[in-house]
């Protein structure tokens, strides 16, 4: 190493040393790698002296999530265990939906319910989303039955436009269930949801269908890394494209999907720094919602002029303007926004706005807004987690005992 320090690669090495210089590496105290895994940081402390043996497969695996290791070998030393590892917390409710998923009822003789029932209940499964605190559970209880019927509803039409129309419920049951899986521990299962979705909108043919599939695909590969930008931007301009000659006679639902479009292509230009090309398309997405009346929410995106705001909060902090960010977070309303996982994020962006502004104090205080509003919205956000688990190290005893206090909650440290 040209900087002279120890190789967590070299041989022989404990794993306790090896988790030492990882976590060294990336800046992290033994408080926040210990609240991150659930445990003391005296435990942290023994397993790097190696003073306790190394710990079972499971909290190897919470390590290796916790230090960013993409391999598990980079953490164990031995070569043979090359596993990617993945950030985020698993539902108990996941491996269920994985199963639905994954499933092929070839031989099945149950009968599909009707179109106009799946319908039904989906619109029921997005109004839980939007309503629960708990949505993650809400929906993840819903999903599978769902998952199952939709695509029994595909191989059972009998006619080209009932095919469709089965395709069209198959890709908005695929959507719901992308909210589910994301920011959990299967990235290849968000990834069969977010590609199946889209087969099935464009096999539709529906405008708001593949819109929306398209949506979620571009968050997708932006949510996959910097590498995945072009991609994002590929998808959502394409999509625009397809969408641009419908919108003179579109419906409410079509116009705000174009809206929801726009805004992500601001976001991921604010990912990549472009200041001026983010907020040109904050702007084009804020002309399309107020087109809009002013009571719309879309079912899916929460797309409305209520959320523009929000969005201008996002831009601001993606572009790293701390100022600008607390500007923008004061102009929005985040009561006028009806989707409790909705406003849970648009105070986590708050937070982060005044955390880029230097006023962690204010940030916390936003973060537990945040819980009040959907608990599993902040335990799921990576976002929410680092800056509970900066300031439970501040050396403000009343902001570290506030943050302390939050992250038992959320659950990233233990009571």
């Amino acid at each position: 190493m040209s900087d002279g320090a120890p190789d967590p690669y070299a041989d022989p090495m404990t794993f306790g040393q090896r988790m030492q210089i990882l976590r060294e590496r990336r800046g992290m105290s033994r408080v926040v790698l210990a609240g991150l895994l659930g445990r003391s940081p005296e435990w942290v402390k023994k397993i790097e002296k190696g003073q306790i043996h190394a710990p079972g497969v499971d909290t190897v695996l919470l390590v290796a999530e916790a230090l960013r290791v993409r391999n598990l070998a980079d953490l164990t030393g031995r070569p043979d265990m090359h596993v990617d590892l993945f950030i985020g917390p698993g539902h108990p409710r996941l491996a269920a939906v994985r199963a639905a998923v994954d499933a092929y009822p070839l031989t099945t003789t149950r009968q599909a319910p009707p179109i106009g029932h799946l319908r039904a209940r989906l619109s029921r499964a997005w109004a839980a989303r939007h309503s629960a605190a708990h949505h993650r559970e809400a929906i993840g209880t819903l999903l599978p039955d769902l998952i199952s019927d939709a695509q029994l509803a595909v191989r059972q039409a009998e006619q080209p436009a009932g095919w469709r129309e089965a395709q069209a419920v198959l890709a908005e049951v695929y959507s719901l269930s992308q909210f589910f899986v994301a920011y959990q521990p299967d990235s290849s299962l968000l990834w069969r949801v977010a590609e199946r979705s889209m087969v099935a909108a464009q096999q539709s043919e529906d405008p708001h269908t593949i819109g929306v599939a398209a949506w979620l695909m571009t968050q997708a590969h932006r949510d996959a890394g910097s590498s995945h930008l072009d991609a994002a931007d590929a998808v959502n301009r394409e999509t625009l494209a397809y969408l641009e000659p419908l919108l003179p006679d579109a419906t409410d639902d079509v116009l705000a999907i174009a809206g929801a479009l726009r805004f992500e292509a601001g976001y991921t230009a604010a990912r990549r720094g472009e200041s001026g090309t983010a907020w040109r398309y904050w702007d084009t997405a804020r002309e399309m919602a107020e087109r809009l009346p002013g009571d719309y929410f879309h079912p899916v995106t929460s797309f409305s002029r209520a959320v523009m705001g929000a969005h201008a909060v996002t831009v601001a902090v993606e572009l790293h303007a701390g100022p600008e960010s607390v500007r923008q977070a004061a102009r929005a309303e985040a009561a006028t926004i009806p989707s409790r996982p909705r406003r849970a994020r648009h105070r986590i962006e708050e937070a982060r706005g005044y955390q880029l502004d230097g006023q962690p104090d204010v940030a916390i205080a936003t973060l537990a807004r945040a819980h009040e509003a959907a608990p599993e919205t902040i335990r799921y956000n990576g976002h929410a987690r680092r800056i509970i688990l900066e300031e439970v190290e501040s050396r403000v005893a009343a902001r570290r005992r506030r943050a302390s206090d939050l992250a038992v909650k959320v659950g990233v440290l233990a009571a």
